[in-house]
């Protein structure tokens, strides 16, 4: 698929599993043109990161926009807690909204009220760049709007690891976004970042397990490629492939290293 066959058909796909796991890109560098360059790679899917990163809604409407451009579905991270960001970030047009830090089904409900429209919750309407880029009647939006985005709720404490299964039967989550690097902190009290130890794996099947037991999906935050692939064996839906910031330096040293290479040879 390409073009607005691929954005508008992202849930369905994430939801169903069709045409195997999801990559995506992770960008917390707050320039859409940013967005423009990485989705023209073989990436399934943009990451724009508002928790860590230091997109404002300006730049990530903006950045919605490229990727739409690009023939790429665009996925936004809000700040902890950020509610009434996430259902502006769906009028912009962006085909899901991961929620950090869903430590209850409390938690997870009120994401859901915010980002899916009645009976599910109480997303308020104005979704006008999002009809704009869809090119739907606001009647077609409405009656498909809940289906063709995805409320993700992150699981990253030990409190949302004990309440994973509450969590994922709120009416409204689609699914979930497992981060393995606070999670490792969170298990080890604080005493080490290990996100990639066969202790988090263990873990990390054990909510894949639960998805399934629950007809949702399972997202991760891989640390680089083969991490990712890794992941995906382990039967994740949606992984992320490293971060921006750590490609375009990877990248640079890349270039750095051969020219130096090829200068003493």
């Amino acid at each position: 698929m390409s073009g607005s066959t691929t954005i508008d058909g992202f849930a369905k796909r994430i939801r169903s599993g069709e045409g195997g796991g999801i990559i995506s890109a992770w960008i917390g560098i707050p320039d859409p043109l940013f967005v423009n360059h990485l989705a023209q790679e073989a990436f399934d899917a943009v990451v724009l990161d508002m928790q860590h990163g230091v997109w404002d809604m300006a730049s990530a409407a903006n950045g919605i926009g490229q990727g739409r451009l690009a023939g790429k579905p665009v996925v936004a991270r809000i700040p902890v807690g950020d509610f009434a960001l996430a259902s502006r970030l769906l009028d912009a047009g962006a085909s899901g909204v991961i929620a950090p830090m869903i430590n209850s089904a409390a938690d997870a409900e009120a994401f859901a009220r915010a980002t899916k429209y009645p009976p599910l919750g109480e997303r308020s309407w104005g979704p006008t760049l999002a009809i704009n880029h869809r090119g739907q009647s606001a009647g077609d939006y409405l009656a498909t709007a809940n289906e063709q985005t995805v409320a993700i709720a992150m699981i990253e404490t030990r409190a949302a690891l004990d309440a994973a299964d509450e969590i994922l039967r709120v009416a409204g989550i689609d699914g979930i976004f497992v981060g393995p690097a606070d999670l490792s902190i969170a298990l080890s009290n604080g005493a080490r970042l290990a996100p990639d130890t066969p202790e988090i794996d263990g873990v990390l099947k054990h909510l894949v397990a639960r998805c399934r037991a629950h007809g949702k999906f399972a997202c991760v935050f891989g640390s680089n490629g083969e991490r990712a692939g890794e992941l995906l064996k382990m039967g994740f839906d949606f992984v992320i492939a490293g971060a921006d910031t750590q490609q375009l330096r990877l990248g640079a040293a890349s270039a750095i290293a051969a020219a130096r290479k090829v200068q003493a040879g």
